[in-house]
């Protein structure tokens, strides 16, 4: 009986880990092209994204934002760079106020990362801005 017993723990425990490592893998696969979408200021395309990862894996865009980088930027700030402001505004949009004054992984906030490239005037800078 007690064999049963350990046996069964053993699975469990495997299973879990497997299924944890293959949820990630998925995350990362549903993930894969956000950057592409945010470069190419495709807000519907990004609204269906969120979407489909928001009912696929119950998250919401603060939960996976910090760990997504558009080459070596954050997505708001590569909708900044790409210029792509219907992309950066929903972006904004629908990320906490607290979380978009807090410094990213660079140290600086959004906003001293914006007066520091000259971007004031982008209608995105607005309204983090109107948001913060």
């Amino acid at each position: 009986m007690l064999k049963i017993v350990k046996t069964s723990l053993i699975i469990a425990t495997s299973t879990l880990a497997f299924s944890n490592t293959a949820q990630a893998n998925d995350i990362n696969e549903a993930l894969a092209n956000i950057c592409t979408i945010v470069q190419a200021d495709d807000k519907g395309e990004l609204r269906k994204k969120m979407r489909s990862v928001q009912s696929d894996f119950k998250l919401k865009l603060r939960d996976y934002y910090s760990g997504i980088s558009c080459g070596g930027q954050s997505l708001i700030r590569a909708a900044l760079s790409s210029n792509a402001v219907e992309v950066g505004t929903l972006l904004v949009k629908k990320m906490p106020s607290k979380d978009l004054a807090e410094p990213e992984s660079d140290g600086k906030t959004l906003q001293a990362w914006i007066a520091e490239q000259g971007l004031q005037s982008s209608p995105i800078s607005a309204e983090l801005n109107d948001r913060i």
